[in-house]
Order: structure tokens, then sequence, then C-alpha cells
């Protein structure tokens, strides 16, 4: 018996009412009522979070082997001002234009960690 459901008009209101619960055949809640289960994240959803070990490994490896040379370009770029060429040429090299922001960003704060060693 899935027949729809009138809507009732509520004495006080005037605005229909509608029956929550059952199920209906056609509409926004459609279908056969089910209790939602809980489910474990799965392990894939923490690709790409960082960790103590391997932020201190990747400042290892940045310290020894220093940057590509697309990124000496990049922060030229930046130091002199062209913050929106910076960001179309990492653009360029990295493929996309989210992955450019953040690369630009981040050698906006490495220039700035820079400059504030050499305050010190």
């Amino acid at each position: 018996s899935l027949s729809l459901v009138r809507p009732q008009l509520c004495s006080s209101t005037k605005e229909p009412k509608m029956a929550r619960n059952l199920e209906m055949a056609v509409g926004l809640h459609k279908g056969h009522k089910t209790t939602k289960t809980v489910q474990k994240a799965k392990p894939s959803r923490r690709k790409g979070a960082s960790n103590k070990r391997v932020k201190f490994i990747r400042d290892l490896v940045r310290e020894v082997v220093g940057f590509a040379p697309y990124e000496k370009r990049c922060m030229e770029l930046l130091r002199i001002g062209k913050d929106k060429r910076a960001l179309k040429f990492v653009k360029k090299r990295l493929g996309g234009h989210t992955r450019g922001k953040r690369k630009r960003e981040e050698m906006q704060s490495v220039i700035a960690a820079m400059r504030k060693q050499q305050q010190h």
C-alpha cells in the first residue's frame, strides 16, 4: 500500500501537515525507510596527512638537496614583485591552478623565513 498521502491542513496554522515516516512512492523522501549504518573511515582518507616524522624527513631533504631550478625562478619572480607571473609559471610546470597556488604560497613562506633569518 504505497499510495500518495494527502496533506491535511493544520487547524491553527493553515499549513499542510505531511506524514513524515511513511514509505512513499514519489517525492523527495521516497522509498523504503532505512537506518544509516556508521562506517569506519577508510585508510585512504588519511593519504597525504603529514606527521612529525614525515615533516622532519622532508625538511632534512630540502636542507640537503635545496630547491629545483623552477622553484628558484619562482622565488626570483616573487622577489621582484611579479606574483601573477610566478603563479602562471609554476602552474605551467606543475599542471594545475591549485597546485600552482600552493607552490607559490610555499615559496613566499620560504622567502619570508629567509628574510627573518637574515635579520637575526
